[in-house]
């Protein structure tokens, strides 16, 4: 009886009422979230209106470069023989002016962008893909250290720049080249950031679990940990990108890289130097385009690495 009211509940009608039955099914559920950590990372990496500026950029940046030569019939590689060709300014006709054997540097901007991406992209696959992959058997296997820290040890204490320079010697400079030297430097380097990573990861209980059911270490690896660090391996390609068009610029700086006859960012830049002073023009188009590519991946990579840390989410 409810003193306040004065109400029986014994005089309440059934109908008021539905039992509670019992389920099995159910007996053990709990409360759940509809949180989704992709969703969440998109969601904190887009709240940033400079990002939002920043991929619409690169997209578009990328989508150009590539749709360029379909929809421009200018050959980069064609010479002038008529001297009023040479070093134009820019204009209309040429939006990046002329070099100086009369070659339109608008082309050859977009024809060179083009091949340092695909070049970049490789290198970043190969680096990466087996930074992630030595470095998921290096984080799992403890008794791999000594090997890896002695391959560590060895490449990082040569400086990447005479490295980079013995490879150029050793093997013909050529596309392949370049990305032997990036991948041959910089995969140990992308495996030791990984290791330190999935150390954390290799005490998990559903892995100290995997192991005493003799899981197979390849699938521990493929199932359990490189899902959980798909993020930083995103992150980690984006930020490979610029540094490999960085590293293919220094090289074709210096005639170790790509051979003058390939049109890339790395040999305008090269070859425009000698006439800086004159025509800055020549070497301040290709420059701009390299900055805008580099800046932008450094920033949407590091904002994306922010992003992907739970952290930060909401």
């Amino acid at each position: 009886m409810n003193e306040s009211s004065g109400i029986q509940y014994n005089d309440l009608p059934d109908e008021l009422f539905t039992a509670a039955g019992f389920s099995e099914q159910t007996a053990e559920e709990v409360g759940f979230s509809n949180y989704s950590y992709w969703r969440s990372t998109l969601r904190t990496f887009l709240k940033s209106p400079l990002i939002r500026v920043m991929l619409i950029v690169v997209a578009a940046l990328v989508a150009f470069t590539f749709l360029y030569p379909m929809i421009s019939d200018i050959d980069p590689y064609s010479v002038s023989l008529s001297a009023s060709d040479w070093n134009q300014p820019i204009s209309a006709e040429h939006p990046f002016g002329t070099d100086g054997v009369g070659r339109d540097i608008w082309a050859r901007v977009w024809y060179g962008t083009r091949t340092s991406f695909i070049l970049a992209a490789v290198v970043a696959v190969m680096q990466v893909g087996l930074g992630v992959i030595l470095g998921s058997i290096w984080g799992y296997n403890k008794r791999l250290d000594w090997l890896f820290f002695g391959i560590y040890n060895t490449i990082t204490n040569i400086p990447s720049t005479i490295y980079l320079v013995l490879i150029a010697y050793i093997i013909r400079p050529g596309f392949w080249t370049i990305i032997i030297a990036l991948v041959s430097s910089g995969w140990i380097t992308e495996a030791r950031w990984f290791r330190n990573r999935i150390l954390a990861l290799r005490e998990a209980d559903y892995n100290v679990a995997s192991r005493c059911l003799k899981t197979p270490m390849r699938r521990i690896i493929s199932r359990n940990i490189v899902p959980r660090i798909m993020s930083l391996i995103i992150m980690d390609a984006a930020l490979t990108i610029p540094s490999s068009i960085g590293s293919e610029v220094f090289l074709s700086f210096i005639g170790l890289g790509i051979p003058t006859e390939w049109v890339t960012l790395g040999n305008l830049v090269n070859q425009s130097r000698s006439s800086f002073t004159v025509y800055p023009f020549q070497m301040l188009c290709p420059t701009a385009i390299l900055c805008i590519i580099t800046v932008s991946f450094y920033i949407i990579g590091n904002r994306f690495a922010d992003a992907s840390d739970p952290k930060n989410h909401v």
